[in-house]
């Protein structure tokens, strides 16, 4: 079975399964992965300004689309602006500069990665990050230039409270398609993800699987498992006869959730998109859901170098966060 799209306001189709590329590209492991990615199927490809690897995948997708073995219109490509641009004055130079490292005339989404004005004290070293006050209407207006301009078809937002999405949507002109946050079974996010959706919103989840090479440790919930490993996800695996990953895929699915994992392992890329041949039924789904922790077993934003960021007023991510740490993993 072919994979399933979801309709997005302004008309365009987003494949529901899509290829995430966050992380460091070694080896050139990435245009590996990635042409992996699209002889199984995958056509919708998420990457971001920050990730540094829109060349690597611009160079993939130019390679398919000139040799004739995909047309532009077939894809989805996702970029976000990256905090350092969150200023009306840099949207448009932002966007162009992704534009041109990915080799296309548009992208199909564009995101506001997130909602904090952040730059590098260190540019070289980035070890500590400064935040500015962040204008989030004045940016969201140069962001709908940016539809006008026909360099994006859809933009939207990612790692955006409940609140600051409400103050985007009673300002917009043109209002947001997505929000990309981070969703797995310990994080589940229902209140912010109900909100999106009433309101038209697609959600994407980031992180569906966990982080890659990393367990969730909190020692207020005893998490010490990879998502994958958790028995509850084993048990109902072993029971459709599909691997846990593909169990907590097809969770957020159903909940009519897109999904973009990463995996540079070809095996696993085949599977995280075999997802359509089987349906989890309500008393699994309840399972699922009762795994949820919150907050604390949040797994991105954390560390030293956000010190300086988690007071800023736009900062979107609260309750208690810090009570968690990662540990490494051995599986990859």
């Amino acid at each position: 079975m072919g994979v399933l799209s979801i309709n997005l306001l302004g008309g365009y189709k987003m494949p529901m399964v899509g290829f995430g590329t966050a992380g460091k590209n070694e080896d050139g492991r990435l245009e590996v992965a990635l042409n992996t990615a699209l002889e199984n199927g995958y056509r919708h490809i998420d990457t971001a300004y920050i990730y540094e690897n829109e060349e690597e995948v611009g160079k993939v997708l130019q390679k398919w689309i000139s040799s004739g073995k995909i047309q532009r219109e077939e894809l989805f490509i996702v970029t976000k602006l990256p905090p350092f641009a969150n200023t009306p004055e840099r949207v448009e130079e932002a966007l162009k500069e992704s534009l041109n490292r990915l080799q296309l005339d548009y992208v199909d989404q564009y995101l506001i990665h997130f909602p904090v004005w952040m730059e590098p004290k260190d540019p070289q070293s980035k070890s500590e990050l400064i935040p500015h006050k962040t204008d989030l209407i004045a940016l969201w207006k140069k962001m709908e230039e940016q539809v006008d301009a026909r360099r994006t078809r859809t933009i939207g937002l990612s790692n955006f409270s409940q609140q600051q999405i409400s103050k985007i949507l009673k300002n917009a002109r043109i209002k947001p398609a997505a929000l990309q946050i981070e969703v797995h079974i310990y994080n589940q996010s229902d209140k912010l993800i109900n909100y999106a959706q009433t309101n038209g919103l697609i959600v994407v989840a980031y992180s569906p699987l966990g982080a890659v090479g990393r367990i969730v440790y909190s020692e207020d919930s005893g998490l010490k498992s990879a998502l994958f490993e958790d028995p509850v996800v084993v048990k109902i695996a072993e029971k459709y006869h599909k691997t846990p990953c593909q169990v907590l895929l097809k969770f957020l699915l159903q909940r009519n959730i897109v999904v973009i994992p990463k995996s540079f392992t070809p095996s696993r890329i085949k599977e995280n998109i075999d997802l359509f041949d089987f349906t989890l039924n309500e008393l699994d789904l309840k399972a699922l859901r009762g795994l949820e922790v919150g907050e604390k077993a949040r797994i991105g934003m954390r560390g030293s170098i956000f010190d300086n960021i988690r007071t800023h007023p736009e900062w979107p991510f609260k309750g208690k966060r810090d009570s968690y740490l990662a540990k490494p993993n051995t599986t990859t």
